[in-house]
């Protein structure tokens, strides 16, 4: 059985290769569409995160600022932040790094930013919008894990799909969007019983679970499609890739997978917020 390798790099530059012309339009129309990052203490991944999404940014001509806060900021100095942006009509989107310090109400924070600014798909009124098929702007991991299916005209009409993980960003809002597009879904998580033998039964696995090499090839069926949406130390996904490569007829490598698809759709995301502010 051939194997089809879903390159992330590739998916991700042609996405970035269609937005050239919008943003040239945008700024013949006197618009920059600009993202803001906020930075919440000194955790080095998400440092090294948010240095990529600006660099991404500024490689298309996106306008990127990042906001540094101590790790001693309160809940209420970042709503203040988060406000502040909310009516700063030069801002077109507005990105929380997840995670923050734990004494901060996360979930208060990400609902303080503005629906049409929320280009992460945080907020619990864009996850109600995207699960009902009207959101604008899903969550970047889901979204660019739909993408990559588009891109290789992967059908997933009534296909079999199994979601590993629920997290609110991303396992929940992908089966969301899965059985948008008439899959079949089953989202499987810690208490799950038998997850092999749900596997087993797999036209599409979408690994969100966070465990390095959690997910083997011996329990998939063969030819079924393997998206892996983890990223844990030493580069290493959420599928043991070797065994899983031999049973799949399409996988994700990590890294080169998903995550260049997902920082490509939050920079989708950011023009299509900026569009819109001409629309208004």
């Amino acid at each position: 059985m051939e194997k089809l390798i879903l390159d992330g790099n590739k998916v991700a530059n042609a996405v970035k290769e269609r937005l050239k012309e919008r943003i040239f339009k945008l700024k013949e129309q006197g618009v920059t569409p600009s993202l803001v990052t906020i930075l919440v203490g000194d955790d080095p991944s998400s440092a090294t995160y948010v240095r990529m999404k600006g660099n991404a940014c500024a490689r298309l001509g996106i306008d990127s600022q990042k906001i540094h806060l101590p790790a001693e900021t309160t809940t209420e100095q970042l709503l203040d932040a988060i406000y502040g942006l909310n009516e700063d009509k030069n801002v077109h989107g507005i990105l929380l790094q997840h995670p923050v310090p734990g004494h901060i109400d996360e979930r208060k924070a990400f609902e303080a930013i503005a629906l049409e600014k929320d280009v992460d798909g945080v907020t619990s009124w864009g996850y109600g919008q995207t699960a009902l098929g009207f959101g604008i702007f899903p969550s970047c991991t889901p979204a660019a894990i739909m993408k990559i299916l588009e891109h290789y005209d992967i059908s997933v009409s009534g296909k079999h799909a199994v979601v590993i993980g629920r997290s609110p960003i991303l396992g929940k809002p992908v089966s969301a969007l899965l059985l948008n597009e008439n899959a079949t879904v089953t989202t499987c998580h810690s208490y799950t019983k038998n997850l092999p033998e749900i596997l087993k039964m797999a036209d599409i696995v979408v690994a969100a679970v966070g465990k390095p090499n959690f997910v083997k090839g011996e329990w998939l069926k063969e030819g079924t499609v393997v998206l892996d949406a983890g990223y844990n130390e030493g580069n290493i996904g959420d599928v043991d890739y070797d065994s899983c490569f031999e049973k799949a007829s399409a996988i994700t490598p990590v890294p080169g997978g998903v995550g260049p698809v997902t920082i490509s759709m939050l920079l989708k995301h950011t023009v299509d917020s900026a569009e819109r502010t001409l629309q208004i």
